[in-house]
């Protein structure tokens, strides 16, 4: 229902930071939580962070928790995923999800999410 783009996905450094930015065009995406997921090469989709509705609540996979940010700007239509000390096995494409949640939920589960973007390859070089 609502139209995703992800950008910002790049070859890095391990070490190195990247940000990642998912953008809804013509629709609002205040009602929803949103998602960041990943999936490497012949591995299922894995679970990175949800932020809700009104960015009061955060949750992030033990994976990443620590280095990567999840952040929203609902005005601009805008999820963010900010990574730090990125690892080679943080290489994968990423995706961005909305999920029409009741009021300040989150999920870990990509079957919550009714909405994908189309994924960014991010990949991280040792």
């Amino acid at each position: 229902q609502v139209q995703l783009v992800e950008s910002g996905g790049e070859l890095v450094q391990a070490g190195g930071s990247l940000r990642l930015s998912c953008s809804a065009s013509q629709q609002s995406i205040s009602a929803y939580a949103m998602g960041w997921f990943r999936q490497a090469p012949g591995k299922e989709r894995e679970f990175v962070g949800s932020i809700s509705y009104n960015g009061e609540r955060i949750v992030y996979a033990d994976s990443v928790k620590g280095r990567f940010t999840i952040s929203r700007d609902n005005d601009k239509n805008m999820v963010s995923l900010q990574m730090n000390s990125l690892k080679p096995e943080d290489t994968a494409v990423y995706y961005c999800a909305a999920y029409l949640a009741p009021a300040g939920w989150t999920s870990r589960w990509p079957g919550d999410y009714g909405s994908w973007g189309q994924g960014t390859q991010v990949t991280v070089s040792s």
